[in-house]
C-alpha cells in the first residue's frame, strides 16, 4: 500500500503523529495511508516557506511566469494520471476528474499572466513636480486549506496566483483525498519551482490552528463548510492575518414559464446530480414559477431514473459515489428528514446499491418535491445528488426565497424574457448568477465569490486573488531644487 508523504522544502517527508487510511469510495477499501503532522512538522513546514520567501519574492515576475508556463504544460501532459488519482481517492468519474484538471489549468494560465496583471499604477504630475505611483508587494508565507470535492482545482485557484505574486505557500489538503496535492507539488518542482516555495502538509484541526496562529503566516485561504469557514475567519482575524474563507451553498434555479423545459430538465439534472451533487455550485433547489411545475417534473423524473451510477472508473458512468460513509449517511438522513417534513419523493435512489460495489458510498439521484422551506433539508446544504423542487406563483416570490436564505453562493434563472433576467440579476442575493446557465462559475479571468454565509472576507478566488495575495505600497516623489520651507499644504 502506498504512503502519501508531506512535501517539505522540495522533498517527500514520511513522518508524523499517526497514519490515516485513504479509502476508495467505490469499495470502502484502503488504497493508501497518509501521515498526519505533529506540531514539530508544522513548524518545519513554515520554516521552509519562510526561508524561501525572500529569494522567491526577489525573483522576477517573468521568471516566476516561466515556471508556471512549464507547469501548465506538465499538467496537461499528466492529465490522465492526475484524473485517475482523483477518481481513486475521491470517487468522481474519470470524465469529471479530467474536466477538473482542465479548469485547474485555467487558473494556472491566469497566473502565467502575472507580469501583465500584477502591476501598480503611476500618476505623473499629481502635484507640482510630484509623481505618485503604486506597487504590489507579496505578503510572504500564505496558507491554503482545501476541500475534498476539488482536490486539484481549488488548490490551484489559490496556489497559482499566490506563487505568481511572489509568495511562498503552505497547502493543507483534505485528508480524504490528499494524493493530488503532493503530485502537483512534484510537478511544480519538475517545472523549476525552487525548494520551499510550495509545501504540502497533511493534518486535521490542530494543524490548521497552528498554521493560523503562527505569526509568520500572512494570509489564509479556505474552502469548506460555512461553520468551519466562519471559525477560520475569526481565528485568522485574531492572529492579525488576512483571510478569505468560503463556505456552503444552497444554489437556487428559477424556472420561468417561457423557458424551454427540455433544456431546463437536461441542465437541471446535470447540475443537481452530476459529481454526486458534491459541487459548491451545484443547483440544489429548483423554483418553478407558474403552471409548468408538473410539466417539468414529468421531464425530470425519467432523467433522474436514467442516470448511470457506478464506480468512477467504470466506462460511461455518469455519477460515482460520494466521498465517505459519513457523507453518505448524512445525505440519506436529510432525505428522510425532508420526507418526514412533508416532501414527496417522485424519485428516491438515495439508498440504491451498485452491483459489484455494495460497500461503496453510493447515493443515487433523488427529488424532494414540495419540501417546506422550514425543513432542515431546505435550510442546510445537503451536498449530495438531491434536488428540491418548489412551485411559486411569481418571480418576486422566487427571488424572495433566494434573498431569505442564509447562503448566497450562486443562483440561476432559465427564461427567454430579458426583463425577467435583468430583474433576477439585480435582485438575487448571490455572488455568481447564471442566465440560462445551470452552474454559473465564471472563467478564471473573473472572480469566484459568494455572498452572505457562503463567504467570509472581501475578495474572491482566481482574478480577485491578485489583491488578496499582495499588499500595495504608494510612493510620492518630487525631484526639484528647494523652494524654501513650506508649513502648509501646497496648492495643486
Amino acid at each position: 500500500m502506498r504512503t502519501i508523504p508531506h512535501w517539505i522544502n522540495g522533498k517527500p517527508v514520511e513522518t508524523g503523529v499517526e497514519q490515516l487510511p485513504v479509502l476508495d469510495p467505490a469499495t470502502d477499501t484502503p488504497i493508501a495511508q497518509v501521515w498526519m503532522a505533529d506540531s514539530v512538522l508544522v513548524e518545519a513546514v513554515v520554516d521552509a516557506a519562510e526561508a524561501a520567501a525572500e529569494s522567491w519574492a526577489e525573483t522576477s515576475m517573468s521568471k516566476r511566469a516561466h515556471v508556471l508556463f512549464r507547469f501548465r504544460d506538465l499538467l496537461l501532459a499528466n492529465r490522465s494520471e492526475l484524473a485517475a488519482l482523483i477518481t481513486s481517492e475521491h470517487g468522481k468519474t474519470l470524465d469529471d476528474a479530467t474536466g477538473e484538471i482542465s479548469r485547474a489549468v485555467e487558473s494556472v494560465e491566469l497566473a502565467c499572466g502575472g507580469p501583465a496583471l500584477a502591476h501598480g499604477s503611476t500618476s505623473l504630475q499629481s502635484g507640482p513636480n510630484i509623481d505618485t505611483r503604486s506597487m504590489m508587494h507579496p505578503l510572504g508565507v500564505c496558507v491554503g486549506i482545501t476541500p475534498f470535492n476539488f482536490p486539484a482545482m481549488m488548490g490551484l485557484m489559490m496556489v497559482s496566483v499566490a506563487l505568481a505574486a511572489g509568495n511562498t505557500f503552505v497547502w493543507k489538503p483534505s485528508e480524504q483525498d490528499p494524493g493530488t496535492a503532493v503530485r502537483i507539488a512534484e510537478l511544480l518542482q519538475e517545472a523549476g519551482l525552487p525548494d520551499g516555495v510550495l509545501n504540502v502538509v497533511h493534518g486535521q484541526q490542530d494543524t490548521v490552528t497552528q498554521l493560523l496562529d503562527d505569526p509568520r503566516t500572512q494570509a489564509a485561504s479556505f474552502v469548506g463548510s460555512s461553520d468551519v469557514a466562519h471559525s477560520i475567519y475569526k481565528r485568522a482575524a485574531q492572529s492579525g492575518m488576512r483571510c478569505q474563507a468560503f463556505g456552503g451553498a444552497k444554489n437556487h434555479m428559477v424556472v420561468m414559464p417561457d423557458a424551454d423545459l427540455d433544456t431546463v430538465a437536461d441542465q437541471l439534472a446535470s447540475s443537481a446530480f452530476g459529481a454526486a451533487g458534491q459541487r459548491c455550485m451545484a443547483i440544489s433547489v429548483a423554483v418553478v414559477v407558474g403552471d409548468v411545475y408538473d410539466d417539468l417534473l414529468a421531464r425530470l423524473v425519467p432523467r433522474a431514473h436514467a442516470v448511470k451510477m457506478n464506480a468512477g472508473v467504470v466506462p460511461e458512468t455518469e455519477v460515482g459515489p460520494v466521498v465517505s460513509r459519513r457523507a453518505q449517511q448524512r445525505i440519506q438522513e436529510l432525505v428522510r428528514v425532508g420526507i418526514a417534513d412533508g416532501a414527496t419523493s417522485p424519485v428516491d435512489r438515495s439508498t440504491e446499491e451498485v452491483p459489484g460495489y455494495e460497500n461503496g458510498y453510493f447515493v443515487g439521484p433523488t427529488i424532494l418535491a414540495g419540501l417546506p422551506t422550514t425543513s432542515e433539508a431546505y435550510q442546510q446544504e445537503i451536498f449530495g445528488p438531491v434536488l428540491v423542487l418548489l412551485n411559486v406563483d411569481t418571480l418576486d416570490e422566487a427571488i424572495g426565497l433566494i434573498r431569505s436564505h442564509r447562503y448566497g453562493n450562486g443562483a440561476s434563472i432559465f427564461t427567454n424574457n430579458g426583463a425577467a433576467a435583468n430583474q433576477f440579476t439585480n435582485q438575487a442575493t448571490a455572488g455568481m448568477v447564471g442566465i440560462n446557465v445551470a452552474i454559473p462559475v465564471p472563467v478564471a479571468t473573473y472572480a469566484v465569490q459568494g455572498w452572505k454565509n457562503s463567504a467570509y472576507g472581501d475578495t474572491g478566488l482566481n482574478n480577485a486573488s491578485w489583491s488578496f495575495y499582495t499588499r500595495p505600497k504608494y510612493i510620492t516623489s518630487r525631484w526639484e531644487t528647494s523652494a524654501g520651507m513650506d508649513f502648509g499644504f501646497r496648492p495643486n
